[in-house]
């Protein structure tokens, strides 16, 4: 099916439903447990109704913006998502030439099927964070977060809501294993003769006392990602953070939580302007993407919605899905009064339940 018959996200995402193997499908889309948080992470978006101003020049609309000092073309990037290589041959490849060609921010996921210098070879001046699983091997990651920022990463994104591994039901059913074919690139020998599985290989006493070791071993701004609260998003500050990454993991570690988009108002007044907000989870459509920008996100992230591309089309339908989305997004500020991306505030939102009080 070429890419011109798929206009939407979830064209794509029905597609990889029907041509992925099921294995594969159930461990790129499951949740945890019952699966609550996994779909709320989409139904609250459609609780939140946009209030548009009309009357307004937007003629052009310019939806750059800057994460961390660097300028990106859209508020939109790629979450870390693990075996891209199951979806595609490269998958991480693929995404980081579809994410440098739409110039946004690639995040590469310590689980990936490609090294952190292969994204470089492909697209060295494109914008690149790395990704961290933390274990209890420090000198495994030393060497790793170091190798990074020398490659010219610019950000390390410290995945902090992982102690253990969700109960994932779908996966446990299937059997899920890692194919022989598929290499996990930053999972060093030591690691592969330790731990029977990547993600057993978690550090469970992680704690705030840790943040300080990370600063000591890299001079890259860190983001913690799997921030759910305001008493965790203040921590985050006071342990002199730049970025905070509000998501409960796609829904696969702990249901029952609530969804991102709900938890992200609470986050962004606890830390006041003092860091950087992002935001995954449930990300689907442009009014998405501006209902969370509305909300005080600084960047909305992607993770599901690149695989389905790329389990389309390659690198051909990643590039596809992140352009679906910015012409969505282009849409939706013309049709709201936002001519840049400064324009889109909280007051283009309401809830669903104020419109039943009236």
């Amino acid at each position: 099916m070429a890419t011109g018959k798929l206009v939407c996200v979830q064209d794509y995402e029905d597609h990889a439903r029907e041509h992925l193997p099921k294995s594969v499908w159930d461990y790129f889309s499951s949740g945890a447990d019952d699966e609550l948080t996994l779909r709320e992470n989409q139904s609250a978006f459609r609780r939140l109704r946009l209030r548009p101003r009309f009357l307004r020049d937007v003629s052009t609309r310019d939806l750059t913006t800057t994460i961390l000092g660097e300028k990106v073309d859209m508020p939109i990037g790629i979450s870390p998502s693990g075996l891209h290589g199951l979806a595609w041959q490269d998958g991480s490849l693929c995404i980081m030439n579809a994410a440098a060609s739409m110039n946004v921010c690639m995040t590469l996921p310590t689980f990936a099927t490609s090294t952190p210098k292969e994204l470089v070879d492909v697209a060295p001046s494109a914008l690149k964070w790395f990704q961290l699983y933390v274990t209890p091997e420090r000198d495994f990651m030393k060497r790793l977060i170091q190798h990074v920022e020398r490659l010219g990463y610019k950000a390390l994104v410290i995945t902090i809501d992982v102690p253990l591994t969700g109960n994932r039901r779908a996966m446990t059913r299937d059997g899920f294993h890692v194919p022989p074919h598929i290499k996990i690139a930053n999972f060093g020998e030591e690691l592969k003769r330790k731990y029977a599985f990547p993600a057993d290989a978690t550090d469970q006493s992680l704690s705030w006392k840790d943040i300080a070791w990370f600063q000591s071993v890299t001079t890259m701004p860190i983001v913690l990602k799997g921030i759910m609260t305001s008493e965790d998003a203040e921590l985050a500050v006071q342990h002199g953070v730049q970025a905070v990454w509000v998501s409960n993991h796609g829904g696969r570690q702990l249901d029952s939580v609530p969804a991102t988009i709900e938890v992200l108002p609470e986050v962004v007044r606890a830390v006041r302007g003092r860091v950087e907000v992002y935001m995954d989870g449930g990300v689907r459509t442009g009014t998405d993407v501006m209902k969370a920008l509305a909300l005080g996100a600084r960047a909305v992230f992607v993770g599901r919605p690149p695989l389905w591309g790329m389990a389309h089309s390659g690198e051909e339908g990643v590039h596809h899905v992140l352009q679906i989305l910015k012409d969505e997004l282009s849409l939706a500020m013309a049709l709201s009064g936002c001519k840049e991306i400064k324009d889109i505030n909280p007051s283009l939102l309401q809830h669903e339940n104020e419109r039943a009080k009236l």
